[in-house]
């Protein structure tokens, strides 16, 4: 079973969480044409509760159990490693049937707090129906959690990509398959036909635990699941339960901070702009808009944050456990590095092609496009924001993690109205307002961890800075060059038409983004030449390669 370094698990954790979340923005298409905007918006409420209890219940167990193992791995503490395991999993089942309890047995007092007292759109036993229909994907998911986690640890990341893949191919099926068959063979609800849809969360988690455990069960001599110890660790289940707790606690607060930002959106922008005497099926548009459908296609972007942190801990934490300072800070900041280089682009291209975009995924709506131009650069402070804090943790400074995510959390809670009304009275539209206010929560959040970590351990930035400077010559060639295609090329009011205007502008862009950025060594200085060449030779099936 072959390990990965910290580049190598960044590139095969982000080449499948990409491919999991393209097909996380392509099932849209079909199925927002199948159930429209008010079946859209019902899958939006129930998805983003669950989401959010998804993180209450799992989100730190995965990093918590990796870090765990990871350290204790590298002590030569394999027994207590493998105590750890399966104290996770007898901690997680507790969590998960509780959890599910929660959201089923209380579905209607959490769909009245999502919608309140909104009329002429989706009601309140609608939006309960679907929260329990998704509600049963919290009894398998936390298990898949714990068992990645493992495998993590063990820096073991091909795995536990395949099973997102295995997860999401399965879990998008149900989805289209499902929501089209209810509403146009049988003739059901469109409540049941979403109430189909988010269930999938449910199949495609089962099949995903279903291949994991298999390969742990498979390589079980590897993992150290199959020696008998004859004597155990000098560490107690208590202390492994609590070393446990306190490592996913701040990742909680990470992901569930992640998770409230949407709810809280959700909730305040359907409140003030229902103040604001905004039509029912305008509000719902909107706010589906900004907390699920432009997160539909801000997920390209996000998984590039995503697949990082997941080589990004185990890699941070043995540097640590070795007392490596350097190797933190040059480990941070080659991941800061990696999201300019990568991820900036990607959302200046996104910006500049908001309406085919749009368009090719939900049919041309112009609020919709305008949400998206703007919506689109949450997803890089989002990946700021789960660098910096991920990085926190994995080195258990947890006070800070506190500090930073619940300063942004509450920067973004009480902007939100404010600037909405602000937004409004000055013209502008006052969902603005919201989107704004999330991006200064994210910022103040990843401030305060760059400046903790410059005067608490002398981290220097100077390398990163200029990579970032250096990236605005091909940036500005890029943006130059699609705004010059966009002029010669027809309006992008139709999807056949939008889909080529993307291609194209997208290839070019890219295409010139790229190979200034090579020329210009930000390519080389932010891979390695070695690593650089292996990517390419992969990309292009070895037929290209990078000249010594």
């Amino acid at each position: 079973m072959k390990k990965s370094s910290f580049i190598e698990g960044t590139f095969i954790a982000t080449l499948a969480i990409v491919f999991t979340k393209i097909l996380g923005m392509l099932y849209v298409i079909p199925f927002y044409a199948t159930v429209g905007i008010k079946g859209g918006a019902l899958y939006a409420y129930a998805y983003n509760i669950y989401v959010l209890f998804i993180d209450i219940s799992t989100a730190g167990l995965p990093n918590a159990i990796s870090k765990v193992i990871n350290e204790y791995h590298t002590l030569g503490k394999e027994e207590a490693k493998v105590r750890a395991y399966n104290l996770g999993k007898t901690l997680v089942r507790f969590i998960a049937i509780i959890s599910f309890i929660v959201l089923f047995v209380f579905a209607k007092q959490i769909a009245l707090l999502i919608i309140g007292e909104l009329k002429g759109g989706n009601t309140i036993e609608d939006v309960a129906f679907v929260i329990r229909c998704i509600s049963f994907a919290i009894l398998v998911i936390p298990f898949l959690s714990v068992a990645r986690g493992y495998l993590q640890g063990h820096r073991v990341i091909n795995i536990s990509s395949i099973s997102q893949v295995i997860e999401q191919v399965a879990r998008v099926l149900i989805i289209i398959l499902g929501s089209y068959l209810a509403l146009k063979v049988f003739h059901l609800s469109l409540r049941n036909a979403v109430g189909i849809a988010v269930f999938g969360a449910f199949v495609g988690g089962l099949l995903a635990y279903f291949y994991v455990r298999y390969k742990i069960y498979k390589n079980r001599k590897e993992l150290g699941l199959a020696t008998k110890f004859k004597e155990k660790d000098e560490v107690t289940n208590k202390e492994i339960i609590k070393k446990i707790i306190s490592y996913a606690i701040p990742v909680v607060i990470i992901s569930v901070s992640i998770s409230i930002y949407n709810f809280i959106d959700m909730v305040l922008i359907l409140r003030t702009m229902d103040y604001l005497k905004f039509s029912a099926l305008k509000t719902e548009f909107v706010t589906s808009a900004i907390s699920t459908w432009c997160s539909k296609i801000n997920v390209i972007i996000t998984a590039i944050g995503a697949g990082m942190t997941t080589s990004l801990i185990p890699t941070i934490v043995n540097s640590y456990t070795l007392g490596k300072w350097d190797d933190v800070a040059k480990t941070f900041n080659k991941a800061l590095q990696i999201i300019f280089v990568i991820s900036l682009p990607m959302v200046v291209g996104i910006c500049l092609l908001a309406r085919p975009v749009w368009t090719i995924f939900y049919a041309y709506n112009h609020i919709g496009v305008i949400i998206l131009s703007l919506n689109i650069f949450v997803a890089l402070f989002l990946n700021l924001f789960m660098i910096t804090n991920f990085t926190l943790q994995s080195v258990n400074k947890f006070k800070m993690v506190y500090i930073s995510v619940l300063g942004g959390f509450i920067t973004n809670g009480l902007l939100d109205i404010p600037l909405m009304l602000l937004f409004s009275k000055i013209g502008i539209p006052p969902y603005f307002g919201a989107i704004v206010a999330t991006m200064l929560g994210y910022s103040l959040s990843i401030l305060t961890t760059m400046i903790y970590f410059k005067v608490k351990y002398n981290f220097h930035y100077r390398k990163t800075i200029m990579v970032c400077l250096k990236t605005i010559i091909p940036l500005l060639l890029m943006v130059l060059v699609v705004l010059g295609l966009r002029q010669i090329m027809p309006v992008p009011n139709r999807k056949a038409i939008s889909i080529m205007v993307c291609g194209v502008c997208g290839v070019v862009g890219g295409i010139v983004y790229l190979f200034t950025s090579y020329k210009m060594g930000i390519l080389t200085d932010v891979f390695g030449k070695e690593y650089l060449n292996k990517i390419i030779k992969k990309l292009t099936f070895g037929k290209v390669s990078i000249k010594e």
